[in-house]
């Protein structure tokens, strides 16, 4: 009888020790899973835990291979103050510093932060641009842009209006000076801010805007993805560099990506 006993209190001690230890997890965790578990019981990452995400980011961007490198230190910089978990949906936050697009609804995605580091250094900016983006989507973009081109200013657009309202919205609210939305056909272009030192182009066209190569300066650079469906199949896209000269226009092939395509106003 008393070995029973003693067993049934060895069993009661053994599980108040085991009640303990997961407190103290809960309590001390703070590596990405403990996050998405908190998350689960309704109990979202802090502040820090997302600075040190976004960082843990940057570096892996940094470390990429020389073919695919980004390397300037102003734009590296730039990824690490925009809070890329403010640009996307509530249940997508502890996703938000993987490398890879997310979802922002109405069909669209955030691109990969490699892919916005990259297309930002392909564009070779200077502190006081004027630069016209194409795509807004949740402004993430255009906040990575901001921060590069502190004295110059972002004009952006936005063909699914709910989504440029709601860009607008998030950037003011976040403290963004230098950026203008608005909701439009990107075909277009904005000419009335025209020319512009830069342009980059965040969803993939069939062919090259001719707008887009009129707002253009002299000198100024292009970033676009360049393909998507032929009579209905979806074909290869390729980033392309494009640069105005007074003869026309250059172009350098960078690699084969993948963006949703860029959408004309009926």
């Amino acid at each position: 009888m008393n070995c029973v006993k003693n067993k049934a209190a060895i069993i009661c001690l053994l599980f108040v020790a085991c009640l303990i230890f997961n407190a103290c997890k809960l309590v001390n965790g703070t590596d990405k899973s403990d996050a998405v578990n908190s998350n689960i019981m309704n109990e979202k990452p802090d502040e820090k835990w997302f600075s040190d995400q976004r960082n843990s980011m940057v570096d892996l961007i940094a470390s990429y291979p020389s073919s695919h490198s980004v390397t300037d230190e102003n734009i590296l910089y730039a990824m690490k103050q925009v809070p890329r978990h403010k640009f996307v949906a509530e249940n997508m936050q502890s996703n938000a510093y993987d490398d890879t697009p997310l979802p922002i609804g109405y069909g669209q995605t955030i691109s990969q932060p490699f892919i916005v580091a990259y297309m930002t250094q392909m564009l070779d900016l200077k502190k006081t641009d004027r630069v016209l983006e194409i795509g807004t989507g949740s402004g993430y973009q255009a906040a990575v842009l901001s921060q590069v081109v502190p004295k110059g200013h972002i004009y952006t657009i936005e063909i699914i209006e709910e989504l440029a309202d709601a860009a607008k919205k998030l950037l003011s609210d976040l403290g963004y000076k230098n950026i203008t939305v608005r909701h439009g056909d990107g075909y277009k272009g904005w000419k009335e801010f025209s020319p512009f030192d830069a342009v980059i182009v965040t969803c993939a066209p069939n062919d090259i805007p001719r707008a887009l190569v009129d707002q253009l300066k002299i000198g100024g650079r292009m970033a676009i993805p360049v393909g998507g469906k032929i009579k209905g199949i979806w074909g290869a896209q390729e980033l392309f560099l494009l640069k105005k000269t007074e003869k026309g226009m250059e172009q350098k092939k960078h690699f084969d990506v993948r963006f949703v395509p860029m959408v004309e106003e009926k």
